[in-house]
């Protein structure tokens, strides 16, 4: 056995080195916004890796991540929302796969972006409400998780795709990071039961995968002490700042100007 192989891959020790401390400080964002950091990691990854290689490694990377939140905030899951964000994944998950053959990156980062945009700012727009009692959370997460099951292998990382829909519901920081973790732990599951069936190499990747995940756990521990010191006012602001931000990124730097 190529031992080399096993643990960088096809890539340097610089860039596996890069990646673990990339895997690490995402890891710290998630935990402390609740995303973020996972669209942040599958980006780094693109910088060495073939797409259809680093999407499947990036979910299993972000399955150990969104495990490790899970559990952290289990107490905080709010488990309909849950249930009714995973029913439609798996039906979906084997034409998120077809798709991901026909629609240019660019264009799906543009829309990404565009829709991050509206409804973080302007909910209204999407019929999502702006209070509480305005929205229909059933009927919300449902459309969510079929929506994602459509796009999952196709967009690769849906973090931002699915954070603006945990706003507006009066849940808690620790609530909107523990469930939406949960609601990624299951998408990631299905990425990777439908890469593995489609035949990916998984074991090829066996030491790289370890090293990462290691870094994710480690990202986790100390994210979520870092959590406890921020305030709910706070926590709101950067969540929609980086939410922003990031909407920016794919909408422009990967939508447009990659045209």
């Amino acid at each position: 056995m190529d031992f080399a192989a096993v643990f960088l891959g096809a890539m340097t020790p610089a860039e596996v080195g890069v990646l673990g401390v990339g895997a690490f400080l995402t890891s710290i964002l998630s935990a402390i916004l609740g995303m973020g950091g996972g669209i942040t990691l599958l980006a780094l990854m693109l910088l060495f890796l073939d797409p259809l290689v680093a999407i499947p490694l990036h979910a299993t990377v972000q399955l150990v991540s969104n495990g490790t939140r899970s559990l952290a905030q289990r107490r905080h899951i709010q488990w309909g929302i849950l249930g009714l964000y995973a029913l439609p994944l798996i039906p979906l998950g084997w034409l998120s796969l077809q798709l991901a053959q026909e629609i240019p990156p660019h264009t799906a980062r543009a829309l990404i972006g565009g829709f991050v945009l509206i409804s973080t700012w302007r909910p209204g727009w999407l019929l999502l409400g702006t209070r509480p009692g305005e929205t229909n959370p059933r009927l919300r997460f449902l459309t969510l998780g079929a929506a994602v099951g459509v796009m999952n292998v196709t967009f690769g990382a849906t973090g931002p795709l699915i954070a603006p829909f945990f706003l507006n519901l009066g849940l808690t920081r620790f609530a909107i990071i523990g469930t939406k973790a949960a609601c990624q732990l299951a998408a990631h599951a299905v990425k990777i039961v439908v890469f593995g069936l489609a035949g990916f190499a998984f074991p090829e990747w066996g030491g790289f995968l370890a090293l990462l995940c290691v870094c994710v756990v480690m990202g986790t521990i100390v994210g979520t002490r870092m959590l406890k010191s921020v305030s709910e006012g706070l926590f709101l602001h950067l969540y929609r700042g980086i939410l922003t931000l990031v909407a920016l990124f794919l909408l422009f730097w990967h939508g447009f100007l990659a045209t």
